[in-house]
């Protein structure tokens, strides 16, 4: 297959992994690209598109498509993000994800990193507060190759979903990569995320 041809093919399926992710409420880029292709019927060994360019696809559809509902949610997403940050101050927390670049869909949480020599405290501030949550990890890749297990808090915040993940103090200058894009996260402080709500 042509370079050409290969391109369009990678578009097709990009804008249709778009309207999966945004129409069925799917966070997974793989799976959205799978389902994708087989609903363009192309086999299982179809060449997808890097996230990226499904990443850029999801703002386009919710550009086009979204309408007062993806804004409002947005808005919602960065104003939650806001307050939490502030309740947080101590662990230093710094928005990721797609509040942060917009390519969300309705089921979206928002996403903190938190950095503490202990990660347990972060489980004694809740427990103080009386805040129920959930406790886990996710796995994070760095550019260096590495994935490192880095603890997780989940709780409700007036009907959204707030994912504190506890790094090191050390892993401040060192942010894993963003599957969404393959970059380094990119890491808002409370004064760039208030700076995107007022303006967005």
């Amino acid at each position: 297959m042509g370079t050409q041809s290969s391109g369009l093919l990678h578009y097709e399926i990009a804008q249709e992994a778009a309207r999966v992710i945004c129409e069925e409420q799917v966070t997974d880029y793989r799976l959205a690209k799978q389902k994708a292709a087989e609903r363009l019927g192309l086999g299982s060994r179809a060449s997808l598109p890097d996230n990226a360019t499904v990443q850029q696809a999801v703002l386009e559809y919710q550009r086009l498509f979204g309408g007062e509902e993806y804004t409002e949610h947005l808005a919602r997403l960065r104003r939650t993000a806001v307050q939490a940050m502030k309740w947080l101050a101590d662990f230093q927390p710094r928005l990721v994800g797609g509040a942060v670049s917009g390519a969300i869909n309705a089921t979206h949480h928002v996403q903190l990193h938190a950095f503490h020599e202990k990660a347990e405290t972060l489980d004694v501030f809740l427990q103080d507060r009386g805040i129920h949550y959930e406790l886990g990890d996710r796995r994070y890749r760095y550019s260096n190759g590495q994935e490192h297990e880095i603890p997780l808090a989940s709780f409700d915040a007036d009907g959204i979903g707030v994912d504190v993940a506890i790094f090191p103090i050390d892993d401040q200058r060192r942010p894993p990569l963003n599957p969404a894009d393959g970059l380094s996260y990119k890491r808002l402080d409370l004064a760039a995320v208030q700076n995107l709500l007022e303006n967005s």
